[in-house]
Formats: structure tokens, C-alpha cells, sequence
């Protein structure tokens, strides 16, 4: 059940990323994942950095390298929505997609390169703290870490989306987009403060993951990113409570499943579950179904 909420949390860090750029702009960004991606290779460099040249406890140095993380991600993020999504706005939806497919490939081949192909050992900066593991080890002060981290990082989108002006103006231009223009919204902004904001929280995800699992690659973006936005169609895609419910229904199903039936059917369990409940709620546990005037 722990490793269940574990995965959880993650899925969902990333998730609300896709679930805001999908509210707002009827967008699915598929290169969502990479950012995650390129959140824990931030982190990896810095923290190796200070590391070596400096003597600062554990935990500055994750808060430190966690910054850089969000700040790079999120300058990843904001290139990205002005040159392959920006100059697409008109097109239809099809061309976007591709684009976004796209940009996925171009990430991912850009960190191979830069970096390298193979797993990279990622040393936790998250010092355990013994009172919380009595005895045989049943959660770890990342997995509390992690846990908490999503919990917060929903209550504060959903505070800023209902209480702030720019909530206030994504929710506008979620509704109608000409109207919101109309009324001196500037989509422009919106979409950069989309984007930043889905840009950290998966940058968030991407430094806690590596931190609990010891490694990373190029490639652990994509099926992340796939079960992300599984996990976002599940909970009702657009909906930020319904993102986090859908991450944790599928983080758990994974555990359960592979711990009673095969490890080897794991990535499948994500696909089966959603097929399952998209049958009988095709707008997700918590979406609402859409009505569009002929």
C-alpha cells in the first residue's frame, strides 16, 4: 500500500502538469515527461556540484539542487510552449499532438546526448531519520518526503486556480478563449504560467523519484509521462483533485498487482484499469461530461 502511494504521488506530481496545459488549452503535452526528465538531471549535476565543491549539509543541498530543477525545467518549459506550441495555436489539434510527439523525441535525444545513455547512479539527499523506520523498514523519509510534497503541492494549485487572478484568468480562457481575449486577458501569459507551473511540479516529482530509486536514465520521462497522463484521463483530465485520486488508484493497482499477481504485467495493470472505468465513466472518477453546442 506504501509503495502504492509512493508511486502514486509521482504519477501525480506529473500529472497536474498535463491536467492544467489540458484545461486550459485542450492541449495534451506529450513531452511532459521529459521535463520530469530533465528535473532530476538538473538536480544530479547540482548535486554532484556542490557536493564535491562544497561542505553543505545533505538537505541544503537537495533544496538547492531542487531550485535548480524547477528553475531549469521550467525554462525547458516556457521554450517549449513558445516554439512548438505558440506558432500552432490555429491549427487544429492533430498538428499540436504531432508537435508534441515531437518535442518528446528532440528531449529525450538531447539529454542522451549531452549526458549518456546509461543509468547514472543518483545518491539520496534525503537523510533518513531512524525514529521513522522502527525496527524493519516500512516507510522511508522519502516516501513520507514524497507523500506529503503531493499533498501539499495539490492544496496549493487548487488554492491558486479558485483564489488568485491568474487562476481566476486559466479559468476564463478554460471556458471560452475569444471571450477571455475579449475582456483583456493575455493568453500569451496564461500559457507561460501554465507551463512554468506544470514545469516545476514535474520537476519536483523527477528530483523526489530519483532520490527514492538511486538512478536515472534519458528515457525515464516517457513511461512515466505515458502513466501520467493515464492517471489524469482516469481521475477526470482538467480536474486537479481528480489528477491526484487517478495517480493514486493507479499507483496502487500497480503494487497490489504486482505483488499478487506478476511484476511482469505492471505497466500493463495502468492500461486495464483505465479501460475498465473509462467504460463505465468515460469522463474519469472525478470529470465532468462536456456539452457542445451543433
Amino acid at each position: 500500500m506504501l509503495a502504492g502511494f509512493t508511486k502514486g504521488s509521482i504519477y501525480a506530481l506529473i500529472a497536474l502538469g498535463y491536467t492544467m496545459v489540458y484545461g486550459v488549452f485542450k492541449l495534451i503535452n506529450f513531452a511532459h515527461g521529459e521535463i520530469y526528465m530533465i528535473g532530476a538531471f538538473t538536480a544530479l549535476i547540482t548535486g554532484g556540484v556542490l557536493q564535491i565543491a562544497t561542505d553543505l549539509a545533505p538537505l541544503m543541498i537537495f533544496a538547492i539542487s531542487l531550485a535548480a530543477a524547477i528553475f531549469f525545467s521550467a525554462a525547458h518549459g516556457i521554450t517549449m510552449e513558445r516554439i512548438a506550441y505558440r506558432p500552432l495555436k490555429r491549427a487544429p489539434r492533430l498538428t499540436a499532438l504531432i508537435s508534441a510527439i515531437g518535442m518528446s523525441l528532440v528531449l529525450q535525444n538531447y539529454v542522451r546526448l549531452a549526458q549518456t545513455s546509461d543509468f547514472l547512479p543518483f545518491h539520496s539527499m534525503i537523510p533518513d531519520i531512524p525514529w521513522l523506520t522502527p525496527g524493519r523498514s516500512l516507510i522511508t523519509t522519502t516516501q513520507l518526503t514524497i507523500l506529503a510534497t503531493t499533498i501539499v503541492v495539490m492544496i496549493a494549485l487548487t488554492l491558486l486556480i479558485k483564489f488568485t487572478r491568474m487562476g481566476k484568468a486559466m479559468r476564463a480562457a478554460s471556458q471560452d478563449k475569444i471571450m477571455a481575449q475579449l475582456v483583456g486577458i493575455n493568453m500569451n501569459k496564461v500559457a507561460t504560467y501554465t507551463f512554468i507551473i506544470g514545469s516545476a511540479t514535474a520537476a519536483i516529482g523527477g528530483v523526489l523519484i530519483a532520490n527514492h530509486m538511486g538512478q536515472i536514465n534519458f528515457h525515464i520521462g516517457f513511461l512515466a509521462g505515458i502513466k501520467a497522463f493515464v492517471a489524469a484521463v482516469l481521475g477526470g483530465i482538467g480536474s486537479i483533485p481528480g489528477a491526484v485520486l487517478g495517480s493514486f488508484v493507479l499507483g496502487i493497482t500497480e503494487s497490489f498487482g504486482a505483488g499478487y499477481i506478476s511484476s511482469a504485467y505492471e505497466d500493463a495493470f495502468a492500461f486495464v484499469i483505465l479501460i475498465i472505468i473509462l467504460t463505465f465513466k468515460p469522463s474519469g472518477l472525478l470529470g465532468h461530461s462536456e456539452v457542445e453546442k451543433v
